[in-house]
């Protein structure tokens, strides 16, 4: 089997599988996200990562590429900002929910796939995508077999990207605090707004910061992650639905030197059923998406940890005045603009593949260097993002047919 296959089209419920898979979230928060999914493909194509992982080819050709230390889900959006423990901002993948060992080229046919997808929704010609998917993979192949990790930050970026880290490098935390809470009689509490951060019962913040006090217990920072205020938080589009908390803590002092941080639930990866390599035995999903992110990062962020709660696992980290992402908007972004930005991600994914190399199971550089070399499986990458962007535009097509109702559904907050 080559991977230019399409999937079997017979009897495929587009509908039912996505309901299938969210069954278990929150489902008021889960109607939020099919709407923000039926703006365009590319957005049904965010929110979808396990339809991508159900429809490839697994015992194709490219399936049997290097095994490295995946994203798992990469896509033009899933890029930002964030400050490593050398206080240095740097541009990476910011989303390693999905994260496994696999083979090198799932995250490449996902990131071309969304080029294809992301030209759609920005009104650029499909002649356009073309171009940009060689760009992408030519990028890709440079860096990976010329065997250098590295990262992106200021003193290296280009286009959209330099000028995001540029901006970032002048943003204070206390912009950041105005920003996400108010200030009353010298305390902070967080600002509610029924959209981005939503009020919680007593009974829960109480619970959540039980959670960190426990967890922060033996550390000798423990003073610095005292709780002030606990809510619930609304971001992304393909992790909507699950448990997430925006947590406001002592930090370094009241009332200017308070800290945020992001406490959210991890599940099974949407790859776990379809993975062929053996992978770790991880005590629990937020230990497999932290260590992924210390594999393939050069310079993680400066605070990541994995905690129990509420009966699961969830991954804490704080949430920095310096952290932004690039969002694809039409009049916002040229295209020579989205070519540099590719360059730049597709540079990013070979670092990511490279630095991960002879890590608990990865392949060794060497073995990299010379796929990367090899152009064989060029074109039959090339087709199947092409034949599979096509797939995702009648999927998503179906999606809006099934889903009218949810057009205009008023937002309701989630049951605590």
């Amino acid at each position: 089997m080559t991977i230019a296959n399409l999937v079997d089209n017979a009897d495929r419920d587009v509908w039912e599988m996505i309901r299938s898979f969210n069954s278990q979230r929150d489902p008021q928060l889960v109607s939020q996200k099919y709407r923000k999914m039926r703006k365009n493909a590319f957005a049904f194509f965010r929110g979808t990562c396990h339809l991508f992982y159900q429809d490839l080819p697994i015992e194709s050709s490219f399936s049997f590429a290097p095994p490295v230390w995946i994203c798992g889900d990469l896509h033009l959006e899933n890029f930002g900002t964030y400050k490593s423990d050398d206080r240095q901002i740097y541009f990476g993948i910011d989303d390693f929910d999905e994260g496994n060992l696999a083979s090198c080229t799932w995250d490449i046919a996902r990131l071309l796939t969304s080029i294809l997808l992301a030209v759609d929704s920005l009104e650029f010609d499909r002649s356009d995508g073309d171009q940009l998917m060689r760009v992408c993979l030519n990028s890709y192949v440079n860096m990976l077999s010329a065997g250098k990790t590295g990262a992106i930050c200021e003193d290296n970026a280009r286009g959209i990207v330099a000028d995001l880290l540029e901006t970032l490098s002048h943003r204070k935390r206390r912009d950041l605090l105005e920003e996400r809470t108010i200030l009353s009689k010298d305390r902070r509490q967080l600002k509610f707004d029924d959209l981005k951060i939503l009020e919680i019962s007593k009974q829960q913040k109480n619970r959540v910061a039980q959670a960190i006090e426990n967890w922060a217990r033996d550390r000798e920072d423990r003073n610095f992650f005292e709780v002030l205020d606990v809510g619930f938080r609304v971001a992304g589009t393909g992790g909507l639905g699950l448990d997430r908390y925006l947590i406001l803590v002592e930090g370094k002092g009241s009332p200017e030197r308070n800290y945020l941080l992001d406490l959210k639930q991890q599940l099974p990866s949407a790859l776990a059923p379809h993975l062929i390599q053996p992978q770790p035995q991880w005590t629990n999903q937020a230990t497999r998406v932290m260590q992924v992110q210390k594999l393939v990062q050069p310079a993680p962020p400066a605070l990541l940890a994995a905690i129990d709660f509420n009966g699961g696992s969830y991954l804490l980290r704080e949430l920095q005045p310096t952290q932004d992402k690039i969002e694809l908007k039409i009049d916002q972004i040229s295209l020579n603009q989205l070519e540099k930005l590719i360059e730049t991600i597709s540079q990013i994914a070979a670092f990511a593949h490279l630095h991960s190399s002879g890590k608990m199971g990865a392949v060794i550089d060497r073995d990299l260097i010379q796929f990367g070399q090899n152009l064989d499986w060029h074109q039959e990458l090339l087709n199947y993002a092409t034949n599979y962007a096509r797939q995702v535009r009648v999927d998503y097509q179906d999606f809006c047919k099934a889903t009218s109702d949810f057009q205009g559904f008023p937002y309701l907050n989630p049951i605590f």
